[in-house]
């Protein structure tokens, strides 16, 4: 059983704290294990959910093209977003990552990371884990989490 300690989103730093995970995190849709490393990265913002991000080697990409558009981080550079087609169903934007990041976020260039909201389910460990707030975030919010987490309706600003 995974445990994983309390942690409160408004004591994480800004700029964003990158960090290795030791747990397994893994990523389903439609029954297929899509994504799955131990080898992982997560990204800690003040008042955000973890970012978390899977090497491309641990990544179904046979499944996975270019999506359409780009956004912009004020620490990490500019994103690309993926799309998922798995048995003729596609789903748009399931996935991002930063090809160049900045320096400071070098160790996540070319990692995907999932939108929890657009995979089946997503786990860190054995711990299923839910969307972050919103359309825009894509943090995994996880039981251990507390505080106030960006992204929901009137918090996109913050």
């Amino acid at each position: 059983m995974t445990t994983l300690p309390r942690e409160t989103v408004q004591d994480y730093p800004r700029p964003p704290a990158l960090e290795p995970v030791a747990h397994l995190l893994s990523v389903v849709v439609g029954g297929t294990e899509i994504a799955a490393t131990t080898r992982g990265w997560r990204i800690l913002e003040t008042h955000h959910a973890p970012s978390y991000y899977l090497p491309p080697d641990d990544v179904r990409r046979d499944l996975l093209s270019p999506g359409r558009g780009a956004s912009w981080c004020e620490w990490k550079g500019q994103a690309s977003y993926w799309d998922l087609t798995l048995e003729g169903e596609t789903r748009r934007a399931l996935a991002w990552s930063y090809p160049r990041p900045t320096p400071r976020y070098a160790d996540i260039a070319g990692h995907f990371a999932f939108y929890a909201g657009k995979v089946d389910a997503a786990f860190v460990g054995d711990l299923p884990v839910l969307a972050q707030p919103g359309s825009f975030y894509g943090g995994w919010v996880t039981a251990n989490l507390d505080g106030t987490i960006k992204g929901g309706p009137g918090t996109e600003g913050w």
